[in-house]
């Protein structure tokens, strides 16, 4: 069965909720999801690739059309489970930020340094910083994204903080991504 579902205008994260709902309400669908901005467009990819489902993309006069495949014979993958990180400022601890900074340094190195590691670190709010201009943390961040630990920036706040193109490391992120993230997480720690 063939469906359009029309999310122009939409703001994040409506879109992939509205196509997550339409896809799990149909066990036999081609759904063509209509957005009118590229990171609607990555978002709906992100969900239709994390459900192991075929997708393809192609722009059309300035939107962009999502076109998702799932029949009874596609299996639908759960979520990578294990501890989730939620990193919510640039600094570690309240009081001194000069302090704050060097503790989130140390912080980051000593993930790297232990065992098991989270399943994913997600940056939200000044957080975001960490993965665009503080290179010693990217290099650390970078040895986990090796190790197969997903690092997720919440494109709001990169957005929001001129930073998107300044992104070094992991991907970018939703919030809806976010939530479901920590939804599905064995365990789950904020800093």
């Amino acid at each position: 069965m063939k469906h359009t579902l029309d999310c122009t205008g939409l703001e994040c994260p409506m879109p992939v909720v509205k196509a997550k709902n339409m896809l799990e309400e149909n066990e036999n669908i081609t759904l063509d999801v209509i957005v009118d901005n590229e990171t609607a467009k990555e978002n709906v990819n992100k969900l239709a690739a994390s459900m192991n489902l075929s997708h393809t993309a192609k722009d059309d006069a300035g939107k962009f059309i999502i076109t998702i495949v799932k029949n009874s014979s596609t299996k639908v993958e759960g979520h990578k489970k294990g501890m989730v990180l939620l990193v919510k400022t640039q600094y570690l601890g309240s009081g001194d930020d000069e302090l704050g900074a060097i503790l989130m340094k140390s912080f980051v190195f000593s993930l790297t340094q232990s065992k098991p590691y989270p399943s994913k670190v997600i940056f939200v709010n000044s957080g975001v910083k960490l993965t665009t201009q503080n290179e010693e943390v990217i290099k650390n961040l970078k040895v986990l994204e090796n190790e197969g630990v997903e690092i997720i920036s919440c494109g709001t706040c990169l957005d929001f903080y001129g930073l998107k193109e300044e992104l070094k490391v992991g991907t970018v992120g939703n919030m809806y991504d976010i939530v479901d993230s920590i939804n599905n997480a064995e365990s789950k720690m904020s800093v």
